[in-house]
Parts: C-alpha cells; sequence; structure tokens
C-alpha cells in the first residue's frame, strides 16, 4: 500500500501533504494538552510495535503479499487522532530509514494510512461497538473495523492512482480491492489478537474499553 515515487501526480501529491499536514496537525496540539502522563510512552510502544509488524508481510494470493496496517489497533488503544499520531511517525520513518513508499508520496501516503484508514476504520468501530455489546462484541466490531480500514486505505490508493493516470481506474479499483479484502483478514485477526492479549493484561489503557468499563457487567452482556 506504500505507494512509490513517480506513482503519484503532482497536484494529488500536493493535495496529499496538506490534508496529512493539517490532520496530524489537530492530532499533535490534541495529544500536548492531553493531561494523562501515560500517553507519550503508550504513543512510543504502540508506534514501535505497529513500526515492527508493518515490516513482515505475509502472501496472498497469486504471488502478492500484505502488511500489517494497525490503524484500528492504535485507535481502539489511544483514540483516533492519537492513531494519526502513530501511524504518520510510522510511515514517515518507514520512508525516510527504509525507502518504503516515496518521498514524493510521503502525504499520500501518510493520508492513505493514518487518516483515511484510522478515522474510517473507528467509525466503523464506533458504530459497530453501540450495537453489539460484552467483551466478544467490542472483539468484533475491532475486527471488523480492521477489516474496513484496510480495504477504505487501499480504494483511497486506487483512486489516487486512478486519477493521477497511472493506471486505468476501471483496473486499478477492482484489483486493489480484491487483494485487501484477503489481506484485510489477517488485519483482523491480528487486531483482534492483540487487544484481547492487551484487554487480558491491561484493560485500562485501551481507551475504547473505558467507556464500557463503567458500565454495570449486565449492561454489558
Amino acid at each position: 500500500m506504500h505507494v512509490p515515487d513517480g506513482f503519484i501526480s503532482g497536484p494529488i501529491s500536493l493535495a496529499g501533504y496538506a490534508l496529512s499536514a493539517a490532520v496530524a496537525g489537530v492530532a499533535f496540539a490534541r495529544a500536548r494538552k492531553d493531561p494523562e502522563e501515560s500517553l507519550p510512552p503508550l504513543l512510543g510502544v504502540t508506534a514501535a510495535f505497529v513500526f515492527a509488524a508493518q515490516m513482515i508481510n505475509f502472501p496472498v494470493a497469486l504471488g502478492t503479499s500484505g502488511h500489517f496496517l494497525g490503524a484500528v489497533l492504535a485507535a481502539v488503544l489511544l483514540g483516533p487522532w492519537n492513531a494519526c499520531i502513530v501511524l504518520s511517525l510510522v510511515v514517515g520513518l518507514q520512508c525516510l530509514l527504509f525507502a518504503d513508499g516515496g518521498l514524493t508520496a510521503l502525504g499520500i501516503n501518510v493520508f492513505n494510512m493514518g487518516v483515511v484508514g484510522v478515522f474510517f476504520g473507528y467509525g466503523v468501530f464506533w458504530i459497530l461497538g453501540r450495537l453489539l455489546r460484552g467483551r466478544a462484541g467490542f472483539m468484533i466490531a475491532a475486527a471488523v473495523a480492521a477489516w474496513a480500514s484496510v480495504l477504505a486505505a487501499s480504494s483511497a490508493c486506487a483512486l489516487e492512482l486512478g486519477f493521477s493516470g497511472t493506471v486505468p481506474l476501471r483496473y486499478v479499483l477492482p484489483a486493489m480491492g480484491g487483494v485487501h479484502a484477503l489481506i484485510g483478514i489477517g488485519e483482523a485477526v491480528i487486531t483482534a489478537t492483540s487487544l484481547s492479549v492487551v484487554l487480558a493484561a491491561r484493560p485500562d489503557i485501551v481507551t475504547a474499553w473505558r467507556p464500557r468499563r463503567a458500565l454495570p457487567e449486565a449492561a454489558q452482556s
């Protein structure tokens, strides 16, 4: 999903930088005002986990491979704005240190994964989380949202490639969507498994779980 240099037109690349900078700027401003002292280390630990997990590629089909996105995992753990910071840092470091994604496409890559992936995925989680109760419902909501975040981010990437004239939209959109629908299954499994482990050990640090902890047990079931 990391777009290299030369695949996105200049105007779309500039728009990606502008939108990503605006959203990341708001996210950093909100984080600076957050009084919670545990936030900086949690941001660091989550970013380190997502960074490491994204470096591992797994085969999908027909010689293609995918990697973990981590947008919904970070959003459920830290909230969507802090998740945007995490994904922005991860994508930026991957670009600068490992040339994973082009420098001219950095804004687009941050936008696709750190804005579209995070906020679309968290929106799906927020809706499902109000329909499904209990820990099982929480996990189902997170898993479905994780799958949806991968599909949304890849669809945004396909639209950008199509409108840049790199690949006809009628080819790239179904191709990206089909492959990433499979990749999203792995994303869902990893997200649900990771959240299950964290909830078992430290439920107090899962931001999206805190409102549920305040409910009586009968209201969650």
